[in-house]
């Protein structure tokens, strides 16, 4: 029989435990729904409510804010993460990543779940003295329970960022514009089974492809810390994880197809905000085979490579939250005259890209040269950036795009002499765009007496969104709102195009 003495011992170390939550009679260690399924189901959004619920239940640094609907009703979590009230201290740097815009990339949402997990057991306090982070672990609930690449309205989210039609866009967009966070990150998934590289005989096969902004109008200076400060770090961490990295390269087959970083399209998560000089990213992992097939590496792959997105955040929180001030003032206080690329392509840079593929045929790897390999990316049209565009106010839908926009605009107050210019479309070709044909309009630019200027809405150029205006609503913009179904009566031949530039 015990002592007394250690029974009294044994009965203090019961409750000892039992206080700290971690006797293992009445205390579960918290699992994601992937973890309690062994790795053999993807976390549903009935799931993923639970376990955020339980997670903000368990650590008060997390606060969950619904910040709007999905097209068929699903409520968009967003978890504030800080260790006091979020946004408060200014010496912080806000980071927002956001994952599954496409329903039938679930990994990405997996490592989030696995990155809050570590949040609501305390592993990573130390961020949060220098982070106030918003994660949004699934963008495309609808299209994650049907595991389809769409929502449910059939729109691709992340095409959709720049006229913002899809509930679930306007929702990140009107919370990006809440708390204008330096950093952004889109976590997607690329998928490298494809037919033409069965035949080819070679595939990509890189854990994480890493991208930076690539439009021509954002901050040279961020780009450059990107890609030459980031890139090769993730790079290096998740070597040292077990992971394979790459930076983001886009295209078909080698030499049938050239070889180029991400698009510049302004209508994507990542350029549309990194339009607006922030920080902004893009994660493409390898997908599987289909949307299980190798999920427990593909989800730690992502998280693994979203702890190492943070702590370089956390790392350079300084150096990031003062360039990207500095950029953004430059936005706000851009002159008109400035030029602004409306068109661009991507250009070789004299050097090969050797790339490390895994071969279809024997499962190892090989490398492959690639000729045509295109990274620099250039402009082929500019335009001085007028003071500001006029809108028809008859035009309800380019009022209601600036609305969801949430870009700075008003009656247009004539008494201030400005010369306003008008184009007429005078012919319409086509030109290519990275692979598509799309319309490449010819104009004649006059000045123009208004006679009617109440029947105009005046959107200035010098605010945080300028250059996406100039480039959405500028006719030869090869990435203008005229390029989507419902705006493509704006450009016609032998018409006058009816958005109007101010000029000084």
């Amino acid at each position: 029989m015990k002592s007394p003495i250690v029974l009294i011992k044994n009965i203090g170390m019961f409750l000892l435990l039992l206080l700290l939550n971690y006797s293992p009679a009445f205390a579960q260690e918290l699992q994601t729904p992937l973890e309690i399924s062994s790795f053999t189901k993807l976390s549903s959004y009935d799931g993923i409510i639970a376990f955020i619920n339980e997670a903000a239940r368990v650590n008060k640094n997390i606060k969950i804010d619904f910040i709007g609907e999905s097209s068929e009703g699903r409520k968009i979590p967003a978890l504030k993460i800080s260790n006091r009230e979020f946004g408060k201290d200014k010496s912080k740097i806000k980071v927002l990543i956001f994952a599954q815009q496409h329903g039938n990339e679930p990994s990405g949402k997996e490592g989030a779940l696995l990155l809050i997990k570590d949040f609501a057991e305390g592993k990573l306090n130390k961020l949060l003295k220098r982070i106030d982070l918003i994660l949004i672990p699934q963008m495309n609930a609808d299209g994650g329970e049907m595991n389809k690449r769409y929502n449910g309205q059939g729109l691709d989210l992340n095409r959709n960022h720049l006229i913002l039609t899809a509930p679930e866009t306007r929702a990140l967009h009107n919370l990006f514009n809440q708390y204008l966070p330096e950093a952004t990150l889109d976590v997607h998934e690329y998928y490298p089974y494809g037919e033409e590289w069965i035949k080819f005989g070679a595939r990509k096969n890189n854990d994480e492809q890493i991208g930076s902004v690539t439009n021509i109008n954002v901050s040279s200076i961020i780009k450059k810390l990107q890609r030459e400060v980031f890139i090769p770090y993730i790079k290096e961490h998740l070597k040292k994880n077990g992971f394979s990295c790459f930076e983001y390269i886009p295209g078909g087959v080698p030499e049938k197809e050239y070889i180029r970083l991400s698009t510049f399209d302004i209508n994507d998560g990542r350029q549309s905000f990194g339009s607006m000089n922030s920080f902004s990213m893009i994660f493409e992992g390898k997908n599987g085979r289909d949307s299980i097939d190798n999920i427990k590496h593909r989800a730690l792959s992502r998280y693994t490579t979203l702890k190492g997105y943070l702590q370089f955040i956390y790392d350079n929180k300084d150096k990031i939250k003062n360039l990207v001030s500095v950029e953004r003032k430059k936005l706000i206080n851009a002159k008109p005259g400035d030029p602004v690329a409306i068109q661009m392509n991507h250009f070789k840079d004299g050097s090969k890209l050797t790339l490390t593929m895994q071969s279809t045929y024997s499962n190892k790897d090989t490398l492959v040269t690639i000729e045509n390999y295109r990274p620099l990316v250039k402009p082929i049209l500019e335009v001085d950036r007028p003071v500001g565009y006029l809108i028809p106010k008859v035009s309800n839908e380019l009022v209601e795009w600036m609305k969801r926009q949430n870009f700075t605009f008003s009656p247009f107050d004539s008494k201030e002499k400005m010369k306003v210019e008008q184009y007429l479309i005078t012919k319409v070709d086509s030109i290519d765009f990275e692979g598509d044909m799309v319309i490449n309009p010819t104009v004649e630019k006059k000045v123009i007496a208004l006679t009617n200027a109440s029947d105009y809405c005046f959107i200035p150029t010098n605010q945080l969104a300028g250059n996406i205006i100039v480039q959405a609503l500028e006719p030869q913009s090869m990435i203008r709102l005229a390029t989507y179904k419902m705006f493509e009566h704006l450009v016609r031949v032998n018409e006058n195009y009816p958005i109007l530039r101010i000029v000084k």
